[in-house]
């Protein structure tokens, strides 16, 4: 590579040369995901403000949500909603927030939904994290289907939560939503869902 006559004329006057190195790294390990209920890839998404519903509200962030139009509010998908196929989106982390309990204590991506009636935000069209019930037995996998386990929460399956297998009685097939990554070492994956 050529040096300029300034650059020259700088090494000359210190007396020195200079060298440069570059020093690579690398990553043993897959990096984590992010948190669910994190909005991912902002540059196209859309998040609407919802009410919770106060008898069935949505219990995690990342969740599937349905619209209860009888109280204008989200809510959570139930063992009832076995001829569901589209969901109405995401329930998705505020920002900026701030944790009401825990204090320095708190985990981090451990907080959980407010319990209504309380304004939350819905992921309707867009790519968010999420977890991907019994992922170490079914993970993910980017284009893969996604179903809702609807039944009372068992083991690793929570009522509500997302999984990447059909279970008869106890899922539902999505259509409007597929998965965008496997997961990772907790589970957690990409999510991409579109309007209903």
């Amino acid at each position: 590579m050529k040096r300029s006559l300034i650059a020259l004329a700088i090494l000359a006057a210190f007396g020195c040369s200079v060298r440069a190195r570059t020093t690579d790294a690398a990553f043993g390990f897959r990096m984590g995901a992010g948190f669910p209920g994190d909005v991912n890839r902002s540059g196209m998404f859309n998040v609407v403000p919802s009410l919770q519903d106060t008898t069935n509200p949505v219990q995690l962030y990342g969740n599937p949500v349905l619209i209860n139009s009888a109280a204008n509010s989200v809510r959570q998908l139930l063992a009832t909603d076995t001829a569901v196929t589209r969901i109405d989106g995401i329930l998705v982390r505020p920002y900026p927030t701030q944790q009401s309990t825990g204090g320095m204590s708190s985990a981090i991506g451990a907080a959980t939904p407010p319990v209504g009636p309380a304004v939350v935000d819905v992921l309707r069209s867009g790519f968010g994290i999420v977890k991907c019930n019994n992922f170490a037995a079914t993970p993910s996998t980017k284009g893969g289907a996604v179903y809702v386990w609807i039944t009372a929460s068992s083991g690793n399956h929570v009522q509500g939560g997302l999984e990447a297998i059909n279970n008869g009685v106890n899922t539902i097939a999505i259509t409007n939503a597929r998965w965008a990554s496997p997961p990772d070492s907790q589970g957690i994956a990409e999510i991409e869902v579109w309007p209903a």
